[in-house]
């Protein structure tokens, strides 16, 4: 059974591993077995396409599991690197700890557009929503983090939070 699954699913898995992740595909392809071989029954009682399905969503999932400890790596084990990056890991964590004072529908729009790039119209899209409410919100989360971080702001946290 395990045979069957294996050379019917691998190399279609493997090659799209090698596409979208390069020399690390191979890895991750074959971890994602090791993953459905520890599933054990409960793997082998889906459909064929049920199985397909959970093979592309947990390489996916590993690979982004991988990535997160990466940076994580670099940002603990080298900060004195993050100085002389373009990108410093240290700035991403701040950022990201920074949305966290945003409620979270404004927060993953910022997220989404100024830091993986997503354009509004995209967004809008995405979302079903006007590409003029997405600038909107997206213009008050910007104001409402300049005030957080204003120097000259006085309220400190407690009143950011009310406000």
């Amino acid at each position: 059974m395990w045979e069957e699954l294996y050379q019917r699913l691998y190399p279609e898995l493997a090659a799209y591993c090698r596409r979208a992740w390069g020399a690390e595909g191979e890895d991750l392809a074959q971890e994602t077995f090791l993953k459905s071989l520890q599933a054990g029954d409960g793997f082998l009682d889906l459909s064929p396409a049920q199985k397909r399905a959970w093979v592309y969503r947990t390489v996916k999932n590993l690979a982004i599991d991988r990535h997160r400890r990466r940076v994580l790596e670099e940002v603990c084990l080298h900060p004195e690197e993050d100085a002389a990056a373009e990108e410093p890991g240290y700035q991403r964590v701040e950022a990201e700890l920074l949305l966290t004072r945003l409620p979270e529908p404004d927060r993953t729009l910022f997220r989404l557009r100024y830091l993986e790039g997503y354009t509004a119209r995209e967004l809008a899209e995405l979302y079903g929503l006007p590409a003029g409410t997405v600038r909107a919100k997206l213009s008050r989360s910007a104001k409402a983090l300049r005030k957080w971080l204003a120097p000259d702001y006085q309220g400190g946290y407690k009143k950011w939070e009310n406000n």
